[in-house]
């Protein structure tokens, strides 16, 4: 069972949502909430695998929220979400360590399948954001490659497309337990603590 936490100032979304997930096999509500005033206390109170994350809302917003998560609960997946695809937004977002970013026009099958692969260990992003995403990493420039050794780079460039580690073994044709090791490697060498981070890092230097 996939315990999901929403936080949005809007109350009639939160009720959407929440009705949603208690309609959908496999997940269960955790609680929600107006803002990111009290994350921590909420954290502990809900004990969610996965936050639903609006990036707009007053007191304390969603990238001040994902911050929060990572520094204390790495091991909770935050899905961003809000109505505009602003560039910025969305590299603070995945720099602070969001594993996947959608925007609230997303429809209830998009926003169940964006839970899945970030469960399976893969990123979401809506396919306008990602284009956005990969304008604004086109805009910066080139860095120094990070010694990554082809098999790592393979990782990532799939990690970037958003493939889980269980796709990413079957695409290599290596094990699982392979995956987990050359991505171990990759957070090391590109020194990045989460997923988001390491796509993020790998588009902005062109990694891949």
């Amino acid at each position: 069972m996939i315990r999901i936490s929403v936080y949005d100032d809007n109350k009639a979304r939160r009720e959407s949502l929440e009705a949603f997930m208690q309609l959908t096999p496999g997940i269960e509500f955790a609680g929600s909430f107006e803002n990111c005033a009290n994350i921590e206390a909420d954290m502990i109170a809900a004990n969610p695998d996965v936050i639903l994350m609006d990036i707009e809302m007053p007191v304390s917003d969603g990238i001040d929220g994902v911050r929060m998560v990572k520094k204390n609960n790495p091991h909770i997946k935050v899905i961003m979400q809000t109505a505009f695809d602003d560039e910025d937004k969305v590299f603070a977002a995945i720099q602070a360590g969001a594993e996947g970013y959608i925007l609230k026009t997303a429809s209830i099958t998009q926003i169940a399948q964006s839970i899945d692969e970030v469960m399976n260990g893969g990123a979401s992003m809506s396919p306008s954001i990602a284009l956005k995403v990969m304008r604004y990493f086109n805009e910066q420039p080139a860095q120094l490659p990070y010694n990554l050794t082809t098999k790592e780079t393979e990782t990532l460039k799939f990690l970037s497309k958003g493939l889980s580690y269980k796709m990413i073994a079957d695409q290599m044709g290596i094990s699982y337990f392979t995956v987990n090791n050359h991505v171990k490697k990759i957070y090391e060498k590109l020194q990045v603590h989460s997923l988001g981070e390491a796509v993020a890092l790998a588009h902005k230097q062109r990694l891949v």
